[in-house]
């Protein structure tokens, strides 16, 4: 049976935040970031999907490194195949939302807001007679708050006149972004894919300046589609054909109630196996590269390579 990472306990990295997926080791100037194989939704973990953790991670790595030329990233190690060791820059509070197409049906989406007569979004406006999963005549970005409870979709404006942000710090992450969202379609496309929409996150270093950290294209913060199909599809008023997670969540909305269950039935063995192999499948097909599992057991195998960033007694 594959081994899975559930979670980390390492009492030698310093103290431990721990997120939706990644584990979070703080020290005085970076942070360790441990990629888990968690699964959350429902605002809960739902299930532990084999080779996760190590395809978010290896996904980052292969974007950061393809991107540094357009803004620097946190990334100052990559020391085990779900790790990154990062620099401790001060988060800057908005999650960078770039949009290519128009699509989506949450209450926030972009489409939901379009069909509903929405043209003037603050800081651009849209055309009459879009249709539903079509590229736009350019990307925008759709920016909203960082917050525990909920993030809200703001415009600039609307960030700059709450404090949040400055206006010369908001411009420079549309820039950015946009220019961060160009090169990940520029490259998707030549791998068969079509980069969809993306978030990004950035800090600022001692001198203020912006640098890209957390994760950046990767299936859990991105939407892509299969190119090759695409163009028949969206002609017949069809769905895209996209990397599907959805599957797993739907089995249990329909077999219990996540929201409210304190205890949630085990997922289905076979459902969790083929998620992994989703994964897997959209690492090769993102990095062009054959996906190669990490050494196990993971955890032995992270501590081994986490041992030169031991913080000593006395820091």
């Amino acid at each position: 049976m594959t081994a899975i990472l559930e979670g980390t306990d390492f009492d030698f990295l310093g103290a431990k935040y721990t997120g939706k997926v990644r584990d979070v080791y703080e020290q005085p100037d970076r942070l360790i970031l441990v990629a888990t194989d968690r699964h959350s939704s429902f605002d809960r973990i739902i299930a532990h999907i084999p080779h996760k953790g190590q395809v978010l991670n290896e996904i980052s790595a292969y974007w950061f490194e393809q991107t540094k030329d357009i803004v620097p990233n946190h990334v100052l190690a990559v020391p085990d195949p779900n790790v990154t060791v990062g620099r401790k820059l001060k988060t800057v509070p908005v999650e960078a939302v770039v949009r290519g197409y128009i699509t989506g049906v949450t209450d926030t989406s972009l489409w939901t807001h379009y069909a509903k007569g929405k043209r003037d979004y603050g800081n651009f406006r849209l055309p009459d007679g879009l249709k539903k999963n079509e590229k736009l005549p350019a990307p925008v970005f759709t920016p909203s708050t960082k917050e525990e409870a909920h993030d809200r979709p703001m415009s600039p404006q609307e960030l700059v006149a709450e404090g949040i942000v400055s206006r010369e710090t908001i411009d420079a992450v549309e820039r950015i972004a946009i220019a961060l969202y160009r090169r990940g379609a520029e490259i998707a496309e030549k791998r068969g894919l079509i980069l969809v929409d993306t978030k990004y996150e950035f800090g600022t270093d001692a001198s203020g300046k912006l640098v890209l950290i957390d994760e950046i294209h990767t299936p859990d913060s991105s939407r892509y589609w299969q190119r090759d199909t695409y163009a028949l599809r969206f002609g017949k008023g069809e769905e895209p054909e996209y990397f599907d997670k959805e599957f797993l969540r739907l089995w249990f909305r329909d077999n219990c109630d996540p929201y409210k269950d304190k205890v949630l039935p085990p997922a289905p063995k076979e459902l969790v196996e083929e998620l992994s192999r989703r994964y897997i499948r959209m690492y090769e097909q993102i990095t062009g590269r054959a996906f190669v599992p990490g050494e196990e057991p993971i955890a032995a195998r992270i501590a081994r390579n986490l041992k030169p960033y031991a913080l000593s007694p006395s820091r």
